[in-house]
């Protein structure tokens, strides 16, 4: 009897388990197909970075809509990217070439109904040194790499590298890699070449690692319960 009472409590205990599996399906289902009634869209920045010299070309690329207004925002006013000056319009693409200082700000896409997409905060310097930093975030896990440039030399020079003002490291080419990175390596990062010069600081983003696909959100979920009910199935009561 006692051994009879102990399996049923374990029953009882993989049936709640299972329950709990089961909400938590319906959840992610409820989740994923909210996410794929709305249009999904983002912005994306030709070449993947956040500093600029002045005179560089930069294309700002609406992900995901065939037709996005591109908008600019600094020093609390906003602007539309238009035919005309530095800016060349086609669709949901925005070139603008021939940077200058004012063209640094806040940038992201905007569809019909007024629905914005992620943002991205440029700079564009007169300096002779720039960060090269992704512009979007960077997921957990992967590598990223963080470019110091001059502006007047491209041969591969030595450069020191700080986050929040404290010396991390130094190159000889100018590269560092940071492998695997995680949450705790986002912060605000600059680069300094000896006798060259120091970049702007830069946000370096990391974002978590989640689940994107509702097939593999469902299977995961489903593999798991299976394997669960199974296992209750097969113990004897006795």
């Amino acid at each position: 009897m006692p051994q009879r009472k102990s399996l049923l409590v374990s029953l009882q205990e993989d049936i709640m388990e299972i329950r709990a599996l089961c909400i938590r399906l319906l959840i992610t289902i409820i989740i994923m197909l909210r996410a794929h009634a709305q249009k999904v869209f983002s912005l994306r920045v030709v070449p993947n970075k956040l500093q600029f010299f002045e005179y560089e070309t930069v294309s700002f690329y609406c992900e995901g809509v065939f037709h996005g207004n591109i908008v600019h925002k600094v020093n609390g006013r906003t602007s539309q990217c238009n035919n005309g000056g530095n800016k060349t319009a086609q669709g949901s693409l925005c070139i603008m070439t021939s940077l200058y200082l004012n063209d640094g700000g806040q940038h992201w896409c905007e569809i019909e109904g007024g629905r914005r997409s992620n943002s991205v905060n440029i700079s564009v310097t007169a300096g002779s040194v720039i960060l090269e930093s992704p512009a979007v975030p960077v997921m957990e896990g992967e590598d990223v790499t963080l470019r110091c440039r001059n502006k007047m030399i491209s041969s591969n020079i030595a450069a020191d590298f700080y986050k929040y003002g404290h010396h991390i490291g130094n190159s000889s080419t100018a590269n560092m890699t940071i492998h695997r990175v995680y949450k705790s390596d986002e912060g605000l990062y600059k680069c300094k070449i000896s006798g060259g010069g120091e970049s702007p600081e830069s946000w370096l983003s990391v974002s978590l690692p989640c689940v994107t696909d509702l097939n593999s959100a469902v299977s995961h979920t489903c593999d798991h319960l299976c394997s669960r009910s199974h296992r209750v199935s097969e113990r004897p009561l006795v």
